[in-house]
């Protein structure tokens, strides 16, 4: 199993669904210049490649094949987002919906996928430095990383956040589903028996139910700048 380069800066964002962690870390890495792995992305496009080969989702051999060997490319585009490209096909907002995140979530507390998606995500790890988001990154994935953030909110601050997001794209989005999935979700990954998602021993930890983006950012670059990071 690879470990990433010691010498590489990493800065590991951790938390819940809807606590920011995509949006912090996207403006992180662009303001740092640094590259990004979002974690939650590789296990999403695991569970979409289970639906597109007709694999059910308790089927954990055949997941861990999908998992080892995914066909994925994140390719940045000019205006700062990144697209996501499976198997030849452009899924950048596909991956996104909340049912593939709620598959997701279930495919992620099967021990043999964690390991099979382990050293992929280590090597993210790149100069200058890589901004990493998950559940695992300061526990698991990175736990020698240079700085880690435990970003938080309330539960019905992060399904305020999802609704938002998702009435644009998903209509008939209720927020009342948002909210019960997402506090089964965190039920999900905080109690699984392979890396739960739980803030690490050295986490700086971060409410942000009452802050608002730049406020988070800020917080986090003034750790960053502490830590000699820029």
């Amino acid at each position: 199993m690879s470990t990433h380069n010691n010498d590489t800066a990493v800065i590991a964002v951790d938390g819940p669904s809807g606590s920011g962690k995509g949006t912090i870390c996207r403006l992180l890495a662009r303001e740092l210049n640094w590259h990004l792995l979002d974690s939650g992305a590789l296990y999403r496009l695991t569970a979409l490649a289970a639906r597109h080969h007709g694999v059910e989702l308790d089927d954990v051999e055949a997941l861990e094949v999908l998992a080892a060997h995914l066909d994925v490319s994140f390719k940045p585009q000019e205006d700062g987002e990144t697209q996501v490209v499976l198997e030849g096909e452009e899924v950048t907002h596909a991956i996104r919906k909340e049912s593939v995140g709620k598959d997701a979530s279930m495919v992620a507390a099967l021990g043999p996928v964690r390991d099979a998606l382990l050293s992929r995500q280590r090597d993210f790890a790149h100069a200058p430095g890589l901004v990493a988001d998950g559940r695992d990154m300061g526990t698991v994935v990175f736990p020698e990383a240079k700085l880690k953030i435990y970003l938080d909110a309330s539960a019905e601050e992060r399904a305020q956040r999802r609704y938002k997001q998702l009435i644009s794209k998903e209509p008939g989005a209720s927020l009342d589903d948002i909210l019960s999935d997402i506090k089964a979700r965190d039920d999900r990954d905080m109690n699984r028996a392979v890396a739960p998602l739980k803030p690490a021993p050295d986490a700086v930890r971060l409410d942000t139910t009452s802050m608002s983006i730049e406020d988070v950012l800020q917080s986090v670059l003034d750790e960053a700048r502490h830590r000699g990071l820029r």
